[in-house]
């Protein structure tokens, strides 16, 4: 990311990497309020997920090293996601897949020998067993993971006319011998677990989840969640369009109220003796261990339901579910915070979440934009400018062939700024902190080579100088013709 980026710039650069990664692991956490009580009951989960490996085409996704050693130094389980993860796909995927199902072309993308071997073994079985067997007796095939379950039956039931199979919960499948015209009554029979609907169910996974809080219209939380957003909208939706407001309008029509606790703990950070903290984790800390509204009702009481109770004996940040729990509870603490800020009127012992609603209406479909042209992307509207300390200019003599990298550098030792070439010999340097801005000036005062300035669009800009040239020039044009047809007259 960079300070230069416009929110569409910085779009296109995001999509790259959405459509190169896949999801491994969705948290998801809801609340509901026990009136008797007045507090606030989480119920957490955390969801290992994989693409679904149902249709035609394989889908490839990228890992990068780096995010392995992170997510392993937070214990993540590299076994639950890769042979337990629930299966996803989004509208487009789905279609292909409905298309398949109805001219009989699909199949599972079984391509390593481990998968081959399981369906082998299986057919094995069977065979052997079935040449021996009775009507109406059965036996059962066991350890089936995932898919393995609805291939071997798909298989079995096209070369073998006279068996029935059904899963049999975790892992198994019974298989029953049959006469033709039985097999065929169960086939037309609601209790057919194969039935291209019930496929096309299992195939999308989570996405029926995804599709259920969609339909709910409920308010979407999370924490700097651009990136979040787009990946919902790329695996569970459709494919993220090219166009940065097309991407807009769908995320707003799916989830209408959208609230980032990173710009909402902004606010609170400005309006409370807040110490600068970046993380979630450590946002919730503080805002569980600190004092910040001495005089004001206490914090709402946020309690783990009985079946997420590992969250309240053990902090496992980076894992999902645990984060959407730090996300929840950050949002409750920071809205009553801005609660009690926003009003002289003493404010009531146990707040409704209305009333915290109502506070927060401002930070609405306000998702924080990182390190760039705007402070946040309005999902509802136009976004807000970012205002960023004045950019400076510098102008290099006697240094040929600088680049954006040496330039860079140059600056690095003293403060972080990103760099972009304006012409030649000309850079612009932008920077968030003030404080940098005036260590520079001061600095290259009296520079060799480099020298600094604030940018001045009508001074600077390579687009004002050409116009500025061109105005000169037909200026130039127009005393020489007044002046040559002056002369004629005389």
């Amino acid at each position: 990311p960079s300070l230069f980026d416009s929110p569409a710039e910085r779009y296109v650069k995001a999509r790259q990497s959405v459509q190169r990664f896949a999801l491994v692991q969705l948290g998801k956490c809801c609340s509901d309020t026990e009136s008797d009580l007045l507090r606030y009951v989480v119920h957490s989960y955390n969801f290992f997920l994989f693409p679904s490996t149902l249709g035609i085409r394989d889908v490839e996704f990228t890992i990068s090293a780096s995010s392995i050693q992170f997510l392993s130094h937070y214990g993540f389980d590299y076994n639950k996601f890769l042979k337990d993860g629930i299966p996803y796909m989004n509208e487009v995927q789905e279609k292909i897949l409905r298309q398949q199902l109805l001219a009989g072309t699909w199949k599972v993308c079984s391509t390593n020998y481990a998968d081959k071997d399981v369906l082998k073994k299986a057919i094995d079985e069977v065979t052997s067993w079935i040449a021996a067997a009775k009507e109406e007796d059965t036996m059962i095939l066991q350890d089936l993971n995932g898919y393995h379950k609805l291939e071997v039956q798909l298989v079995l039931r096209q070369a073998l006319e006279n068996v029935w199979t059904e899963p049999l919960g975790d892992k198994k499948v019974m298989v029953k011998k049959v006469s033709p015209e039985h097999r065929q009554l169960l086939e037309n029979s609601s209790f057919d677990h194969c039935q291209k609907k019930l496929i096309l169910l299992s195939a999308r996974g989570f996405t029926n989840l995804f599709r259920i809080l969609v339909k709910a219209k409920k308010p979407l939380v999370g924490h700097n969640m651009l990136m979040d957003l787009m990946h919902l909208h790329d695996k569970f939706y459709r494919p993220l369009p090219e166009s940065y407001e097309e991407f807009k309008r769908n995320i707003h029509n799916l989830f209408p109220v959208i609230i980032d606790t990173k710009t909402v703990t902004k606010s609170v950070q400005k309006k409370c003796l807040f110490p600068r903290v970046s993380s979630l984790l450590e946002v919730y800390a503080v805002l569980c261990s600190s004092n910040l509204n001495p005089r004001g009702p206490p914090c709402p009481v946020i309690v783990l339901a009985s079946g997420c109770s590992r969250y309240a004996e053990k902090k496992s940040p980076h894992e999902a579910g645990y984060d959407a729990f730090l996300c929840g509870s950050v949002l409750l603490m920071s809205a009553h915070l801005l609660l009690c800020r926003s009003t002289d009127d003493a404010v009531e012992a146990e707040p409704s979440f209305s009333q915290y609603l109502t506070v927060l209406a401002e930070h609405v479909n306000k998702v924080n934009f990182i390190r760039g042209g705007v402070s946040s992307i309005n999902f509802s509207g136009q976004d807000a400018p970012c205002h960023h300390p004045p950019a400076l200019v510098v102008h290099v003599r006697g240094w040929p062939g600088l680049t954006e990298t040496q330039i860079y550098q140059e600056f690095k030792a003293r403060c972080r700024f990103d760099v972009r070439r304006l012409s030649k010999n000309q850079f612009i340097l932008l920077s968030n902190k003030y404080k940098q801005v005036k260590l520079v000036l001061r600095d290259y005062r009296h520079h060799p080579h480099l020298q600094v300035s604030v940018y001045r669009h009508w001074r600077h800009s390579p687009s004002v100088n050409c116009l500025l040239q061109i105005s000169g020039i037909v200026a130039l044009w127009s005393l020489l013709a007044f002046a040559l047809g002056g002369a004629r007259s005389c």
